[in-house]
């Protein structure tokens, strides 16, 4: 091989590394931080849980740009799976066995959780809304809050996906958080 092919081959493959490293993410990475105290506030206790995406759409992120196709991301796994796990863990962790056949029924709905991003030529502005439901039925009577979070940002060129991804794991940790030490869904477990 002659030193003119060489030259054109690791070209060719330092600019598909560049390209490849720049291209934008399909898929966040959601994972709120949640670590409460371990506790046995609710020892004794047994519940059902369930958790529910009621979203019309399961992306997260929409980027919106005049004359320009939408970009949407959504979660690399299922929103309510990931909520799920964190509360069941952390739920055990403070005492509370979760059964399938106990008569607390605890259902925890996601009714909204969406990053909206304005992308201007030379800045963006962003909305982030996270509600989530959750009810609580003893076969008596039920128990229902709601947990919101509601965001505004704004700043100059374009937005930060990596950034939009922590602000959300951060949001999303802070409701969970507000769930799990609700004193009103403890008393009434």
């Amino acid at each position: 091989m002659n030193l003119k092919t060489f030259k054109s081959i690791a070209l060719t493959l330092l600019l598909a590394s560049i390209v490849g490293c720049s291209a934008a993410p399909t898929h966040l990475i959601v994972s709120p931080q949640v670590s409460l105290s371990p506790s046995n506030q609710l020892s004794g206790k047994e519940a059902q849980l369930n958790v529910v995406d009621m979203r019309t759409s399961t992306h997260i992120i929409q980027i919106l740009e005049e004359d320009e196709a939408a970009i949407i991301l959504s979660s690399e796994q299922r929103l309510e799976n990931i909520i799920q796990g964190i509360l069941a863990k952390q739920w055990q962790q403070q005492g509370l066995a979760l059964d399938n056949s106990a008569n607390n029924k605890i259902t925890v709905t996601i009714e909204k959780a969406i990053i909206s991003v304005t992308q201007e030529s030379v800045s963006y502005s962003t909305q982030s809304e996270i509600i989530i439901k959750v009810s609580i039925d003893n076969t008596k009577q039920t128990l229902t809050s709601r947990f919101k979070n509601r965001a505004h940002s704004e700043g100059a060129l374009n937005a930060d996906i990596a950034v939009l991804e922590r602000e959300f794991n951060q949001h999303l940790s802070t409701l969970i958080k507000q769930i799990l030490t609700s004193k009103d869904i403890k008393t009434f477990l």
